[in-house]
């Protein structure tokens, strides 16, 4: 590797102990800095990014009380809030369902924070309705028993913080 004596530097925070016997000082440690070699250390940060991103939403997805009809609804046509409000047994799964409007907005838009979801655009800006993004439909024709799997208490427990506090 050649002459590594450039790259030495002390440790921060690390002292220096005098030695009685040999009059001199010893150093505790070396930090030692590799030549840079034109490459990160992740061969594609993108694809690191993508994994959390893919994560991260099948998470929230099987931790959510939507069924595999919303998902498909919102594929092929883009639904409000209202829409599904009123049409509960078709999009609740399992026996949990929101207790009011306000509760369902919020897990939409939890949907479009993890980018699952996006709003629906016309011509004169956002509308009501959501529609269902790439990712959503990568993660649903990728894996088609993501939302039979039921979400591990500790997976719940995650999702909950991380909605709670997001990093």
């Amino acid at each position: 590797m050649g002459n590594t004596g450039l790259f030495e530097q002390p440790v921060s925070g690390l002292r220096r102990r005098s030695k009685q016997q040999q009059g001199g000082t010893q150093q505790l440690g070396m930090l030692l800095r590799l030549t840079p070699l034109g490459r990160s250390a992740i061969a594609d940060p993108i694809v690191l990014l993508s994994n959390r991103s893919r994560n991260r939403a099948a998470r929230a997805m099987r931790c959510l009380p939507f069924t595999d009809a919303l998902y498909r609804d919102l594929q092929d046509q883009g639904l409000d809030a209202e829409t599904l409000w009123h049409d509960q047994p078709r999009y609740r799964r399992g026996k949990g369902w929101h207790h009011n409007s306000e509760n369902l907005e919020d897990d939409l838009r939890w949907l479009i924070r993890v980018g699952v979801l996006r709003r629906e655009v016309d011509g004169q800006g956002l509308t009501s309705r959501f529609r269902l993004t790439p990712l959503g439909r990568q993660l649903l024709d990728g894996d088609p028993d993501l939302l039979q799997q039921r979400a591990a208490p500790l997976e719940r427990l995650r999702h909950a913080v991380r909605r709670r506090w997001p990093l």
